[in-house]
């Protein structure tokens, strides 16, 4: 999967995905000289945010222009271009911290066994992302718009993996990661900039898919996205997206 961003829209329209996530630094409780991985860091926001309470972090991201801004934005940081499927590090890091970003990777198995081999011994997994029926009203509306517009449905229009609990526990304790909290909840989101919020998102959030289907079709996709999706979603003139979050916590045996 290609991921291309555009990182100043995401940080200027899109600050709920970290905005909303800084309850999980809490969770993750940094301390002073610990090495910590951020794993799928976006632009450094969260990352800045774990080194100011003492640690040694190290942030990664499969999207350079991802990487490009948190380097920007954050210079004393330590930032690299990598993949979450193909981790190399060894029993290196006493914790691996993870926001909104898993739900985007098809191989999970591979995600989970890097994770496990990053950690030292007793190190800790803490993440939080899309979790079973996250946005499921909006990604019913993606397959019916193509049906009511009478265009063949091209491949990839919903890209994601939303687990359970269960499925993920279950990933997770088969590389020897013990579960110690995990939870499902909703968490209702509204979108910033009122009626164009929603076209906001689709296009940051599906900019490759709708570059495939060209400028034209895209928009009268959205527009009909957008008609599927408004007695559900538009309240007091915004867009309000269902959330559902799975976090995580666990610890390396």
């Amino acid at each position: 999967m290609t991921n291309q961003w555009d990182a100043g829209q995401y940080d200027a329209k899109h600050a709920f995905v970290y905005e909303k996530a800084k309850v999980l630094v809490d969770l993750l409780k940094p301390v002073h000289g610990e090495r910590i991985l951020d794993l799928g860091c976006g632009t450094g926001v969260l990352t800045a945010e774990i080194a100011s309470r003492g640690a040694e972090i190290f942030g990664i991201d499969r999207s350079t222009e991802m990487i490009q801004q948190a380097k920007s934005k954050f210079p004393a940081l330590r930032f690299e271009v990598a993949d979450a499927t193909e981790l190399k590090f060894n029993s290196e890091f006493d914790a691996v911290f993870s926001n909104a970003v898993l739900h985007w990777i098809p191989e999970p198995e591979k995600v989970a066994a890097g994770i496990a081999r990053a950690l030292k011994p007793g190190g800790r997994f803490v993440a939080e992302f899309g979790g079973k029926g996250n946005i499921q009203t909006l990604v019913k509306a993606f397959h019916e718009a193509f049906a009511s517009l009478g265009i063949q449905e091209p491949q990839g229009v919903s890209p994601w993996f939303y687990p359970s609990i269960g499925e993920y526990s279950s990933l997770l304790e088969k590389h020897g990661l013990e579960v110690q909290q995990a939870s499902l909840f909703e968490r209702p989101t509204v979108l910033e900039d009122g009626t164009q919020g929603l076209e906001n998102w689709i296009r940051q959030f599906r900019r490759t898919f709708m570059e495939k289907l060209g400028e034209e079709t895209a928009t009268k996709w959205i527009r009909e996205v957008e008609r599927i999706c408004r007695p559900k979603l538009f309240h007091d003139a915004d867009w309000v997206l269902d959330y559902r979050r799975l976090r995580l916590v666990a610890v390396k045996a």
